[in-house]
């Protein structure tokens, strides 16, 4: 593909990216170092893409692993902290929920990333339930299933419940 064409392609891309971004980081300015950083991965590892029509779900697949990679990270850096008798106490409230006004968009909040993914990735940026398996690399019906779990925890969310732990009974 010539450089434009793959400009082109990508600048596409980018205002879904940016939102799902934001959806993960919960944080402008995280977001957009999150999608540079997809970006930058995508475009030196351009040579490694499969399908020249699956581009979407591809770019979709870079930003929620360097999220979740991000994530790892962080969670080792503070347990490092931790361990060293250095991590601090204060807690920045985020700013994207004082601004929110509608119960939905809170509920949406406050589900598991995995979960909010889907949901992002189904009802508002369209891919199929093939894309997103072919994403997160499971089966269709573990979409399905996820998928279904996750509309029924906003669904609880948005009536107000408050979760409780997610504990499955043994026989």
């Amino acid at each position: 593909m010539p450089a434009h064409e793959l400009d082109t392609a990508l600048r596409e891309q980018l205002p879904s990216l940016r939102r799902f971004a934001r959806w993960l980081a919960r944080d402008p300015h995280a977001a957009d170092d999150l999608v540079q950083a997809a970006l930058e991965r995508a475009i030196t590892r351009w040579h490694s893409r499969h399908d020249d029509q699956a581009l979407r779900p591809w770019l979709f697949a870079i930003v929620y692993r360097q999220f979740l990679d991000a994530q790892r990270r962080s969670q080792r850096y503070a347990g490092l902290l931790s361990r060293l008798g250095l991590a601090g106490n204060e807690h920045q409230p985020s700013a994207e929920r004082e601004f929110v006004a509608r119960s939905a968009l809170e509920a949406m909040q406050r589900l598991p990333v995995e979960q909010r993914s889907l949901l992002l990735w189904v009802s508002v940026e369209g891919l199929s339930y093939q894309d997103v398996a072919d994403i997160l690399e499971v089966p269709i019906g573990t979409v399905m299933s996820r998928l279904s779990r996750a509309r029924q925890a906003l669904r609880r969310l948005s009536e107000g419940e408050t979760p409780g732990p997610a504990l499955r009974l043994l026989k």
